[in-house]
């Protein structure tokens, strides 16, 4: 009897476990019944650049920038290959210990980019940060980008839609939504930008990036491409992340796993640590939501998945 092929790719479970930690979870449940690899993946938030060097290597380099809040913290970038591999989340990542969206600035991010020096290109990715200032901490700092740019976003949300989806989850009342809402909306220098798709990814830095003349596209895709992510090898692919959500289906990682599986006709699961809107058509589970169990749960969920 053929032993079945089983791969877990999970993005990150913010805060709680890295995408190669949970990958690596996964897959010591699933190798209970079958033949597992561990491929963690990732859509532009926390983690990706610890996705792209398990994957691709790199040279670790670092700066010291602010944090959203004006706090000194060191921020890593990649180096490779002459290009340069920068994360929002470095440097001004989501702390659900403090939650300011209308006080939040982007400048941390304008330190690391300025900190790459002239790398033949430049990638930015966008995702899990406390921002939605439209990037206008980052043009505090960055007038003029270092090299060509290609940002990759979480998200294929325009601008107006930054506060509207996303405010709440980074603190903000209804109210104060609807004020950084006016806010992005009165920012005539993204006028021009505020319709493309990922314009509104970290709370309007990809607007920014873009008026400064960056490429904006989606980061999931990039990254499974880059990574070398092959469903139809497999007979199940186990993926999920935090929290599954509306969002999850629009350009985050585990729902661009779901839909190239569909498409290679390969079983796919889906988990969250919790599932607040299961995307339809998509095998979902929800685990314990402890993240104190997060580990626990992902190894007796790949267990769960085999032969019964």
């Amino acid at each position: 009897m053929q032993i079945p092929r089983a791969l877990a790719s999970p993005a990150s479970l913010k805060g709680v476990l890295s995408a190669v930690d949970a990958a690596r979870a996964l897959a010591e449940g699933l190798s209970s019944w079958a033949q597992a690899d561990a491929l963690p993946v990732a859509d532009g938030g926390e983690g990706t650049l610890d996705v792209i060097h398990a994957a691709l290597g790199g040279e670790w380099r670092e700066t010291a920038v602010h944090d959203a809040f004006g706090s000194e913290r060191r921020a890593r970038w990649l180096a490779r290959d002459d290009d340069a591999f920068v994360e929002a989340a470095e440097a001004i990542p989501l702390d659900p210990e403090r939650l300011d969206p209308l006080a939040a600035s982007s400048r941390g991010l304008g330190e690391v980019i300025a900190a790459v020096g002239k790398p033949r290109s430049l990638f930015v990715f966008l995702g899990g940060t406390a921002t939605v200032d439209g990037g206008a901490g980052l043009r505090e700092v960055i007038r003029h980008l270092p090299a060509p740019t290609i940002v990759l976003c979480d998200v294929d949300v325009p601008l107006v839609d930054a506060a509207r989806i996303f405010a709440a989850q980074k603190g903000a009342t209804p109210n104060q939504a609807l004020e950084l809402e006016r806010r992005l909306a009165a920012m005539q220098e993204l006028h021009d930008v505020r319709s493309l798709a990922g314009a509104g990814a970290a709370g309007g830095l990809g607007a920014a990036l873009a008026a400064l003349g960056a490429s904006l596209a989606p980061a999931a895709d990039w990254v499974l491409d880059r990574i070398g992510f092959d469903p139809s090898a497999y007979d199940l692919v186990v993926t999920g992340e935090g929290t599954v959500d509306a969002t999850t289906m629009r350009g985050k990682a585990p729902g661009t796993v779901a839909r190239r599986c569909e498409r290679a006709d390969t079983r796919c699961v889906l988990f969250g640590g919790r599932v607040l809107d299961a995307p339809t058509g998509v095998e979902t589970v929800a685990l314990s939501g402890e993240p104190g169990r997060a580990r626990e749960d992902l190894v007796e969920l790949g267990a769960s998945l085999g032969p019964r």
